[in-house]
């Protein structure tokens, strides 16, 4: 932000205000209290953590592959099948997912299978589902 935003903001606050609309009379005491409502609800690591958290679902694919997943566990090859994906390609989606915490991989043998490390992940997709096919 600019030193110029600053000022401007203050004055749109100070507008807002005096409309009476506001629950506030002092215009600096209001926007010290809006300051220290940020800081009592956002834990920065945890902001931090969420932002990481949608970015990864912010992709096409990723979210194909999770509602591959959300049936059930499946290998790379499998999820490369189904979307026709390069080993490479898929194999990048999922260290993605993976990163941050929403997939989880295991071992058997030569295999490696891939699922929701958390069943609420799929229940966040069915409910972001209602929220949008209305």
């Amino acid at each position: 932000m600019t030193r110029n935003q600053v000022p401007r903001l203050s004055k749109r606050l100070e507008r807002l205000v005096k409309t009476e609309i506001c629950p506030a009379d002092d215009v600096a005491k209001y926007e010290q209290e809006l300051r220290e409502l940020i800081d009592q609800i956002v834990d920065e690591r945890t902001v931090k953590m969420e932002s990481r958290f949608f970015k990864a679902l912010a992709d096409e694919t990723r979210i194909k592959i999770l509602k591959l997943l959300a049936l059930r566990r499946m290998c790379v090859c499998e999820i490369m099948v189904a979307l026709n994906l390069t080993q490479p390609t898929a194999s990048h989606h999922l260290r993605i997912l993976e990163n941050v915490g929403i997939v989880k991989d295991k071992r058997e043998g030569k295999w490696i299978f891939y699922s929701i490390a958390d069943p609420k992940v799929a229940e966040i997709f069915e409910k972001i589902e209602d929220v949008l096919v209305r």
